[in-house]
């Protein structure tokens, strides 16, 4: 009856001490105050209407009817080298998660093996085996053998739910990087939509200067005719060739940007150099499709990196409190079952050979902490800016959608008077060789205004390009184009 009241008293001061640890580990957290994330942004953008219809939801191959085009997208989304490396990327972060849920499930091992043992008949092992019989009339062999075969289990009890957070916010990093590959995927079709479009510009400078230099060389023509009539001096024909070879140099330096352009376009499609297909007659036809912007609170919802950079935040969080769970005592328990004897006949022989065991832990640092609390501190410094990095990328999604929406604005206005000046600068090309011809203009003027001309064709091209790029740009700030 003592020894049961002993017992009793005994299970009491463990408990007891076990209440004083866990309330001294407690109170020595130290306490951290999470920061929160602003999520509020304008109502509307500048100048548009409070609209929720948007154009990111439009699939890319409804925005991008090209054919030539459609059919480079559709090869680099299978094709393109860095969007297969991130596709693995993504792999590994979901096998990590069922790496972190593995953690905390009991884990069972199958354990066997056998060995062989001489001890010193003078020891006091040697001396009891001596002196015993494992039967009337039998001995302990020599050397002595052990064989065993059992199955061993342990289980870390997930009390302060440190596994399981470990485990949701390598869930949330899964689905952050499957964010990330669909950010990787909008970029990568804008990047061969403007590389195309760039394709498109360089195919259409490139037929300008071809045209031009015909103009010039039949205009160097009647200059030399002009010098045989003594009417202009042999600089007038120098000047003229000048400007020929010029624009000559220019066609092969358009040449080498094709190449390159191709090129580019064929690296992203994770191909070797290959000619291009492309539509370049009806280039300056194009009309840039007029997007729905809707409001920025989609933004929140509609780009891949917002939504990526939410998920690495809430990650980031959930290793705070993992971090802090590992000031807290770990609870374990570990158990095993098997058979062992010296000898393999006597293997399953029960309940001799017969062992199992239970055990139960509980663990916890007491003294030095240092490293769980830089641990925490630094979970805590990253979950930091996990927001400010949030903030930052919803920012910079705002910006990018207001830049765009003045930018297709200030294009459209220019495209109209640059296609004004390019009419009026052809047409003084015939009139200054009429005037030219009649003695009623001098050469310069004829060379300035084929040269004024040229310029203003090759910028009319370049800001069709910048309206088809900012047609881009904008579906890709808005969020479209993963899906």
């Amino acid at each position: 009856m003592n020894k049961k009241k002993a017992m009793v008293r005994h299970y009491k001061n463990t408990v007891f001490l076990g209440v004083i640890l866990l309330t001294s580990l407690y109170s020595c957290v130290p306490s951290l105050e999470v920061m929160q994330e602003h999520k509020d942004v304008p109502n509307q953008f500048k100048n548009q209407t409070l609209d929720t219809v948007n154009t990111a939801r439009v699939k890319w191959n409804d925005v991008f009817t090209d054919v030539y085009l459609r059919t480079l997208i559709e090869e680099a989304l299978k094709n393109n080298q860095e969007l297969n490396i991130t596709l693995q990327e993504v792999e590994m972060a979901r096998n990590e998660v069922g790496a972190k849920k593995g953690e905390y499930l009991p884990f069972v091992d199958i354990r066997a093996g056998a060995e062989v043992e001489k001890v010193g008949r003078y020891t006091s092992q040697g001396a009891s085996d001596a002196n015993n019989d494992i039967k009337p009339g039998k001995e302990f062999p020599e050397p002595l053998g052990n064989y065993g075969i059992a199955l061993e289990a342990r289980w870390e009890l997930d009390i302060w739910k440190k596994l399981r957070n470990a485990k949701k916010a390598a869930y949330q990093r899964y689905i952050a990087s499957v964010e990330g590959k669909n950010f990787l995927v909008t970029n990568l079709v804008a990047e061969i939509a403007n590389s195309y479009y760039e394709l498109l510009t360089l195919d259409n400078q490139l037929a300008i200067v071809q045209e031009n230099i015909k103009i010039q060389s039949n205009a160097l023509e009647i200059v030399k005719l002009q010098k045989a009539a003594a009417r202009v001096t042999q600089l007038a024909v120098s000047r003229f060739e000048a400007e020929v070879l010029h624009t000559r140099s220019l066609k092969f330096d358009i040449q080498q940007k094709i190449t390159e352009t191709e090129n580019k376009i064929n690296f992203l499609v994770g191909r070797y150099p290959q000619p291009i297909e492309r539509s370049s007659k009806s280039f300056y036809d194009l009309v840039p499709d007029t997007f729905l912007v809707g409001v920025p609170a989609q933004l929140l919802d509609n780009r891949p990196d917002i939504r990526e950079a939410e998920l690495e935040l809430e990650a980031a969080k959930l290793d705070i409190k993992v971090a802090k769970a590992r000031f807290y005592p770990s609870v374990g328990i570990s158990a095993g079952v098997g058979f062992d004897a010296f000898d393999p006949s006597l293997l399953l022989e029960t309940p001799a050979s017969l062992i199992y065991s239970l055990v139960g832990d509980i663990a916890g640092p007491l003294i030095n902490r240092n490293e769980i609390k830089a641990l925490y501190y630094n979970a805590n410094a990253k979950q930091i800016q996990a927001v400010f990095n949030y903030e930052r990328t919803v920012l910079n999604a705002y910006l990018e959608v207001a830049n765009q929406l003045s930018n297709i604005s200030n294009l459209e206005q220019s495209f109209d008077l640059k296609s004004k000046k390019v009419d009026a600068l052809t047409r003084s090309i015939g009139i200054s060789n009429t005037l030219f011809k009649s003695a009623r203009a001098d050469y310069m003027e004829v060379l300035l205004t084929q040269r004024d001309a040229l310029e203003s064709k090759f910028e009319l091209v370049e800001t069709k390009k910048e309206q088809m790029n900012a047609m881009v740009n904008m579906y890709r700030a808005l969020g479209g184009g993963w899906n």
